[in-house]
């Protein structure tokens, strides 16, 4: 609040809105980093990728699928991301993101997404299968998906089997 500017202000020109921050976050609207992390099943020739979107100011994962590099896959994780209502979307700027996400939502550059890019350091550092120059990878694409899903639903939502 401008102390200054409300010393010269009539009452009657003043309007104050106190809000709490989640309301506030509600009433502007969600923003969310997407990004796709490559890795890869059996050989590098059977590439293997994790897209996932989280929520920009928090660094919360919102929701995650894992897939091939296409847009069908980018859809079904923005259709995860329907409920929270994001009317802001930060990307590097992949193709699909330039042709399914509305241009006045979407923001292109890394120095809106530097949260989920730290996310991609802290999974490669954690799971082996993630790490591009390794001995340890998945031999089917269950199996490397399971491993990757449970890891992130134990330590980003807390979900325990």
């Amino acid at each position: 609040m401008n102390q200054a500017v409300l010393k010269h202000l009539p009452p009657k020109h003043v309007e104050v809105e106190i809000w709490r921050a989640d309301e506030l976050e509600v009433r502007r609207g969600l923003s969310s980093e997407l990004d796709e992390m490559w890795s890869y099943v059996r050989s590098k020739a059977n590439p293997r990728w994790l897209w996932h979107a989280i929520d920009h100011h928090t660094g919360t994962v919102l929701a995650y699928v894992l897939g091939r590099r296409q847009d069908t896959v980018f859809l079904e994780l923005k259709a995860l991301l329907e409920p929270f209502g994001i009317t802001r979307y930060f990307t590097d700027g992949w193709g699909a993101y330039e042709r399914h996400v509305e241009t006045e939502q979407h923001t292109v550059g890394k120095a809106h997404t530097q949260k989920i890019e730290s996310k991609h350091i802290n999974l490669r550092t954690r799971i082996k299968r993630l790490v591009r120059r390794t001995i340890c990878f998945s031999k089917t694409e269950r199996m490397h998906d399971l491993v990757i899903g449970l890891f992130i639903n134990r330590y980003e939502f807390g979900v325990s089997v």
